[in-house]
């Protein structure tokens, strides 16, 4: 508690509501296009395509862009494994290994050590820009903003509260949660949220059917008695159509064998049962906003016949955003590090989630992970959010992130140094307001360099 009064002194809550670019702010798109170079070039402009989209897209790729203007934000000095992009498409419901929904962090492709603050900031921004979208008010953004804030604070109080233990095991399970804060919030009691609440419901209900089943079903069809991937170019394309034959044997070849090393990474019960399977057809897939580019691979396994699929995904993890701010990462392998990192910060993580390198056919080594492509998944669409159901969302997502890293982080510290006021919450909607704008200008800076010819974009993928 001491830790945190003293950081509270050194850095006063309300310093969180400044936020003036520097004078020696990197060019956004530079930031950007330094990215692409390490990325699939064919592939980049889609990136660039859905980016533009809207504000929010841009800002959902924009992830190295806020990395680096954090960096000249003040910062407490407490330190949690950060999750990097904690904006609030990165938040979701999927099952857990007992089979049953939980709500928590999702995306861990930018995870490192790093300031609690920075994630906190990454999501109430998010909210702002999301809420401009659907045409929200000022003072409604403000609400959702100050509530956000204010669920983490004063779920990180109890968790402050909590043993070691029960900080571990505890989690998020998205029908209690939902039905607690809809008595709470009076979600039947007015007709907009008690659409929102159909909406959600339905989402749930939605996301209960999406396992390998269903991937199966959409992503393949029979070819020869056996399931083979459809392809749809350029977002999904079987590596036999995307390479040479050699070329196309070759990488095949070196993905199974990945698939054998990475099992050493697993849990030697999952490793048995990843045994059960055998490897059958590979496709590249363009995944995310953020995302797109980096080499992202869709695996079909099979077990004991035909409807016994198992579709794993196989991403590139490159160096995290955060890392030339807060340090480089103390694992050699990327890949290991977004692994090691989702353990850290979820209360249950896929039961297929692990790490290898593998060496492409054009002889450069490169770190992937691996899960699940389909395991109940499903995410919220704040586009069609009405702003009381945006307020239990960015609640709920407020609760969620203090919970992620209280696992990691000094919890006690934290919670003392947001103490029981409104300081720290006020101070985080004047932050977010400010950084809405600049992202708007980022935006606008990225339209301007496709405009320009400098860049190109992709639409409609």
């Amino acid at each position: 508690m001491a830790l945190g009064k003293a950081a509270r002194t050194a850095v006063p809550r309300s310093s969180h509501a400044d936020f003036e670019p520097s004078p020696t702010r990197p060019d956004p798109v530079a930031l950007l296009e330094e990215q692409a170079t390490s990325r699939v070039q064919e592939l980049v402009p889609i990136r660039y395509g859905r980016m533009l989209v809207s504000p929010f897209t841009f800002y959902r790729g924009a992830a190295l862009i806020m990395a680096s203007d954090l960096a000249g934000t003040p910062r407490s000095g407490l330190t949690v494994q950060a999750c990097g992009d904690a904006h609030l498409s990165n938040f979701g419901v999927f099952a857990s290994a007992e089979r049953t929904l939980v709500f928590d962090v999702n995306d861990f492709d930018e995870t490192l050590p790093g300031p609690w603050e920075w994630d906190l900031k990454r999501l109430a921004a998010s909210m702002v820009v999301a809420g401009r979208e659907r045409g929200f008010s000022d003072t409604e953004r403000i609400g959702i903003v100050r509530g956000t804030a204010e669920a983490y604070r004063t779920e990180m109080a109890k968790l402050a509260e909590m043993s070691d233990l029960d900080v571990w095991y505890s989690r998020m399970d998205i029908t209690k949660v939902l039905a607690d804060l809809g008595q709470q919030l009076k979600l039947g009691g007015d007709k907009g949220m008690t659409k929102a609440k159909a909406r959600a419901e339905k989402q749930i209900a939605k996301a209960r059917t999406r396992d390998s089943m269903q991937a199966l079903d959409k992503l393949t069809r029979v070819v020869d008695g056996e399931p083979r991937i459809v392809s749809d170019p350029p977002l999904i394309v079987p590596v036999e159509e995307l390479l040479s034959e050699g070329q196309s044997d070759l990488l095949t070849e070196t993905i199974h064998e990945l698939l054998q090393r990475y099992r050493r990474t697993l849990q030697s019960d999952r490793q048995h049962l990843l045994e059960q399977f055998r490897f059958v057809q590979m496709a590249r897939k363009v995944v995310g906003v953020g995302s797109v580019g980096t080499r992202a691979w869709i695996l079909l396994l099979l077990g004991r016949g035909t409807r016994d699929p198992l579709l794993l995904q196989a991403k590139e993890a490159q160096s995290s955003v955060l890392a030339r701010f807060v340090g480089k990462s103390r694992y050699a392998n990327e890949a290991e590090r977004v692994v090691s990192g989702q353990h850290l910060m979820q209360a249950s993580s896929d039961i297929f989630l692990g790490w290898e390198r593998a060496e492409g056919i054009d002889g450069v080594r490169r770190d992937f992970y691996i899960r699940q492509l389909r395991d109940w998944k499903g995410s919220a669409e704040p586009e069609r959010m009405i702003p009381q159901a945006m307020a239990a969302y960015g609640q709920l997502c407020g609760w969620t992130l203090a919970r992620a890293h209280a696992r990691s982080g000094n919890r006690i510290a934290i919670a003392a140094y947001l103490g029981n006021g409104k300081a720290f919450d006020q101070a985080i909607a004047s932050f977010s307001e400010a950084y809405a704008d600049q992202n708007q200008r980022d935006f606008e800076a990225l339209q301007a360099a496709v405009a320009q010819g400098r860049v190109v974009a992709q639409s409609g993928l």
